[in-house]
């Protein structure tokens, strides 16, 4: 317990120290940064004195790793996270953009089975439907996290990995790239692993371009989240009640798909299911101003918290794609009402 506790004082007074400290260049004397250098030309042959050269322009900057430890999905409630995503806005120009790209999102549509609502919501939480792409340059973001953020290093260094083969294989300059302070790329905001693993060559151009081609934005979102289990023509989310005596046994904070349809309408929770009570499902505990506010995910409410692990983002999306898909029934309405036949 005690070498826990220590370790634990380590890791927070290294953070603290790096907070106080401007953006520094990484020193690639490092033993971990030597260590790294040495497994990407033993493993993909890559050239040592090159790879040093780039990993030292990188700065390591204190600002990405304030950015990852409160990010909004862990620091606010829901009724909190909600209008950021959920505003007139957004949702106006999410109609734009369904509007603008009509073709992509269909043909996206239908090679994934993902209805286009969906792939528009998550362009406009992620980037604002592509304008906000991020301003960290990537190689900074991924060389900060990798070398400098103890509690998840293991994962961005491999996520660095991942990001200096995809510059490489599609001949990208890694020094100019930019995205978030997690590294994510491009308007779907794609890890380099997720671009490598999931991007698709939508428009077949011969190349992938996650920044500023369409077809290839809207078919990689509708891939990724195809091939991450997605259920065409399945609900999503479902509103709910619980009985007040049952409140106190159920748990709405668990992002595991671990309870069906039938078993949460066996332990006291309402809702209007379509799908067959052996259908996986999850109970959402919605945090509003007057309390806990239930709800029931299915299997493609799970599918979109693997694109971002939070319940709060899965319903922004959620509530974000029904918004615009009625707005845009709305402005297709209005035609057809301005030239119907009075009676």
């Amino acid at each position: 317990m005690r070498t826990t506790i220590a370790a634990g004082l380590a890791v927070c007074t290294a953070l603290l120290l790096l907070r106080a400290d401007p953006a520094s260049g990484l020193d690639i004397r490092r033993a971990e940064v030597k260590e790294f250098i040495a497994h990407m030309e033993g493993a993909y042959g890559f050239k040592k004195r090159a790879l040093r050269k780039l990993l030292k322009s990188a700065d390591s900057q204190p600002a990405i790793i304030d950015a990852m430890s409160k990010p909004a999905e862990k620091a606010k409630l829901w009724y909190e996270y909600r209008p950021i995503f959920l505003n007139e806005r957004r949702i106006r120009e999410g109609t734009e953009f369904w509007i603008a790209h009509r073709q992509a999102l269909d043909e996206a549509s239908i090679k994934s089975g993902v209805a286009p609502e969906y792939l528009a919501a998550i362009l406009g939480v992620e980037t604002y439907y592509g304008r906000l792409t991020g301003t960290y340059r990537v190689l900074d973001a991924l060389v900060t996290l990798s070398f400098d953020y103890p509690p998840r290093e293991k994962f961005f260094r491999e996520e660095l990995e991942q990001f200096l083969l995809l510059t490489r294989d599609a001949h990208l300059d890694p020094k100019t790239l930019k995205g978030s302070y997690a590294g994510a790329m491009g308007a779907p905001q794609f890890m380099p692993s997720n671009y490598r693993r999931y991007a698709v060559d939508a428009d077949a151009n011969g190349r992938i371009d996650l920044w500023n081609d369409w077809p290839d934005v809207c078919g990689s979102v509708g891939n990724y989240l195809k091939e991450h289990g997605w259920n065409a023509g399945e609900p999503v989310l479902d509103e709910a009640t619980v009985l007040p005596e049952k409140a106190g046994d159920l748990d709405g904070r668990k992002l595991v798909l671990s309870e069906t349809v039938g078993s949460l309408a066996a332990k006291g929770v309402s809702f209007d299911a379509t799908l067959p009570p052996e259908a996986p499902a999850i109970l959402i505990a919605a945090d509003e101003p007057d309390g806990v506010h239930w709800r029931v995910g299915y299997n493609n409410f799970f599918v979109i918290t693997r694109y971002n692990h939070s319940p709060l983002y899965a319903m922004a999306v959620f509530e974000l794609a029904a918004a615009v898909k009625q707005r845009m029934l709305a402005n297709e309405a209005e035609p057809l009402a301005a030239t119907a036949t009075p009676p």
